[in-house]
């Protein structure tokens, strides 16, 4: 097995998921505001947490399912989060925990299957991954622990739906886009 490296070329790619996806990560916070404001007067404001956290688990998949190195994944995603950071986007540096949290949630997927699966399987196990520890972190950070057991449900369910439309569907539709357009090798 030869051991791949990072090229100019993948750190290239890196770059341009990053950036990209840290623009994405900038605007989902509106949406997460206006969300937040919608279904906060229901008892559901925590959803929008949960509804959009697929997209911003995006560039971490995308990564590693393009550049097939380990590591990719991870830095796809924390490099993501710092353009979206540096953007000045509502969170501050604690975005960057955040994209550490979700570059190793992301990075796990990856890891279970050797980097040597690159299909819709690694993209479930991604997407469960990313959901259990997202869901963990998101459990002390935002204070899920204090929400009833069936309005956690509710979050975890909804997480998960999220991250496997967004991170692990949208993600591979992306991957068979760019290569059909022959902009990445198979």
């Amino acid at each position: 097995m030869t051991k791949r490296i990072f090229h100019l070329r993948d750190i290239i790619l890196l770059a341009l998921i990053a950036i990209i996806f840290g623009v994405i990560y900038y605007a989902t916070g509106f949406l997460y505001n206006i969300l937040s404001v919608v279904l906060t007067p229901t008892g559901y404001g925590p959803l929008a947490n949960d509804l959009t956290i697929g997209i911003w688990c995006m560039a971490g998949p995308l990564a590693g399912f393009l550049l097939r190195i380990p590591g990719s994944s991870f830095l796809g995603e924390f490099l993501g989060a710092a353009v979206e950071m540096f953007l000045g986007n509502q969170w501050g540096a604690v975005n960057l925990i955040s994209g550490c949290v979700q570059g190793i949630a992301t990075e796990l997927g990856f890891t279970v299957t050797f980097y040597k699966i690159y299909n819709w399987l690694t993209l479930v196990i991604t997407s469960v991954f990313a959901t259990l520890i997202t869901f963990g972190w998101d459990w002390f950070r935002n204070g899920y622990d204090h929400f009833s057991t069936s309005m956690n449900l509710t979050l975890f369910v909804v997480r998960f739906l999220s991250m496997f439309i967004f991170s692990g569907v949208l993600v591979k539709l992306i991957a068979n886009l760019l290569k059909r357009a022959h902009l990445i090798k198979d």
